[in-house]
């Protein structure tokens, strides 16, 4: 009984044979993605094709690990899809859509690894901009962020001309920070950026894995990173857990219960929190 209870567990936190992480993207554009965050949403992909590029290498990355991790590993700006070729294909998707009724929720700067990085983000951003007005007016042009450049003036420059900030902060302390996002950072780095740039949503991914190498979830560190969120007073929170095949195998989903907890302490801080991977008839009275 108890060897066929130890195969169960094993079993639960191992992926299926057939499960794969998701493929790089082959072009600029990808999607529409049926987001549960952000809807509908048109996905635009700044990281030269086939390769992920992040300064940080999460464990729960739907694309897997980062062979590039780091900024000197950049590669030269030939193999960064230039402002005209991303505007170019936006539009055109955008003029695909429409002819063939669909409707969008948002146009999302997010790809297989970090926009930002980019070395001409702004001059995309506005590049951007000039379609979206032309083509969707009304469409929110948003970026998924792991807010790991914001010392650069330009970036946060770029950023204020969207129309939404979705950042990332999955931790509170800098140990968190590195067990779950591979970052080389400190939190009070990331925290110092977050604090330069107004009206942000934070996103927090939580997980754990069987054996508390990797978890976020307990009392202390939920602890820290909602007084992280207290300097940083972001307009909104999101809490969700894994949904798709992460690039850590043994990575679990975080129980609804808990994810509710984390979400409670949240608004008695004062902020308001979306949960998302909940009953919605459980997600008390934001957003599930």
């Amino acid at each position: 009984m108890a060897a066929s209870k130890a195969a169960a567990r094993a079993r639960a936190v191992r992926p299926a044979a057939t499960a794969t992480l998701m493929a790089l993207h082959e072009g600029i554009v990808y999607g529409p993605v049926r987001s549960r965050r952000l809807g509908r949403s048109l996905g635009i992909n700044l990281t030269p094709a086939h390769l992920k590029l992040c300064t940080f290498n999460c464990s729960y990355c739907q694309y897997g690990w980062s062979a590039h991790s780091r900024r000197t590993a950049t590669p030269a700006f030939e193999h960064w899809p230039s402002p005209s070729a991303v505007a170019k294909a936006v539009a055109s998707a955008i003029r695909a859509l429409s002819a063939q009724g669909e409707r969008l929720d948002r146009l999302t700067l997010a790809g297989h690894g970090e926009p930002t990085l980019h070395p001409k983000f702004r001059e995309v951003v506005r590049a951007l901009r000039a379609v979206r007005d032309d083509l969707a007016p009304g469409v929110p042009l948003a970026v998924l962020s792991n807010a790991s450049t914001l010392e650069q003036a330009e970036v946060r420059e770029a950023l204020a001309a969207l129309d939404e900030r979705y950042m990332k902060l999955d931790a509170g302390d800098t140990a968190t920070l590195r067990t779950v996002n591979g970052a080389t950072m400190t939190v009070e780095q990331v925290i110092a950026g977050l604090k330069k740039v107004p009206d942000i949503v934070i996103q927090s991914m939580f997980v754990r894995d069987r054996t508390g190498r990797i978890d976020n979830t307990g009392d202390l560190t939920v602890i820290n990173w909602v007084g992280a969120l207290d300097r940083i007073r972001p307009k909104a929170v999101q809490v969700y857990t894994i949904d798709r095949i992460p690039a850590f195998p043994y990575l679990q989903q975080v129980p609804a219960a808990r994810l509710l907890e984390i979400a409670q302490r949240v608004r008695l801080a004062g902020f308001r929190c979306d949960v998302y991977g909940v009953p919605e008839a459980l997600a008390g009275p934001d957003k599930a």
